[in-house]
């Protein structure tokens, strides 16, 4: 067997490069670029909805916490009126 017989029989590349191979690549970095600069774009969305978000959460929390403080207040108040209702209703039994 000679030297040509043994490279026909096994592989080989072959080293050209086509313009429709340049043209598939060029696409792919297209498409790479642009799912990037996409993603970015997304990511930057959700950070200003994520902090917009936050923000709300605290709005609400510093609501919710005066009005807790408001009930607690109202209860002490309906608690004392109680008591003196049931004063006045137990000096009313005994006249």
């Amino acid at each position: 067997m000679s030297d040509e017989a043994k490279i026909d029989n096994g592989w080989h590349f072959n080293k050209t490069i086509s313009l429709s191979l340049i043209v598939q690549l060029v696409f792919l970095a297209g498409l790479i670029i642009g799912t990037w600069v996409n993603l970015q774009k997304q990511l930057s969305l959700l950070q200003h909805d994520m902090n917009t978000l936050l923000e709300n959460q605290k709005q609400f929390q510093s609501r919710l916490e005066r009005l807790d403080d408001k009930c607690l207040i109202y209860d002490c108040r309906i608690g004392t009126i109680e008591k003196q209702i049931s004063k006045f209703q137990i000096q009313g039994e005994f006249k």
